[in-house]
């Protein structure tokens, strides 16, 4: 039973694998691990497994695409609260690093997460009330409050030229 004080929604997308060579899973070799996300009205995204198991490593993997969808929910909730508290946030970049494992058997998880964003404030901006916000992130972002590894920050701050 839904708590009637929040609101449910869905999200949708549509995976279609590309990877069948013509033998589709006759043997682990012959398939490719690929694959492309098509949402209607959204361009296509073309991915590939991890490297490491055999995926092309020019195309997006799902631990990317869940490290990148990280670092976009903090970086959109950290501008929101940045306007509310009046820190002008004139630049915003990020690099996060996932760290994970992976077992004998293949099997692998996601131990953490560290994101690094850079960002350029305007002058006149509180850097200490800026590095604050980070802390409420965790509270209303959708994916960090979704995922199962602890995830942290590193911030760096600068200053638009005035």
């Amino acid at each position: 039973m839904p708590n009637l004080s929040t609101k449910e929604h869905d999200f949708t997308a549509q995976i279609l694998w590309t990877g069948n060579t013509g033998r589709g899973t006759e043997s682990y070799r012959a398939y490719e691990r690929t694959w492309q996300v098509q949402t209607p009205g959204k361009p296509v995204i073309h991915c590939s497994n991890d490297p490491m198991l055999g995926g092309d490593p020019t195309l997006h993997n799902p631990e990317d695409m869940l490290l990148s969808a990280l670092s976009a929910c903090h970086m959109l909730w950290y501008l929101h609260l940045a306007s509310e508290a009046e820190v002008v946030v004139t630049g915003y970049q990020d690099a996060p690093i996932g760290r994970g494992e992976t077992a004998p058997n293949g099997a692998g998880r996601f131990l953490s997460a560290t994101l690094r964003p850079k960002i350029t404030l305007a002058p006149g901006s509180d850097p200490a009330v800026a590095d604050a916000l980070h802390g409420r992130i965790h509270e209303v972002c959708f994916i960090a409050r979704s995922v199962a590894f602890p995830v942290s920050y590193d911030a760096t701050y600068s200053f638009a030229a005035a």
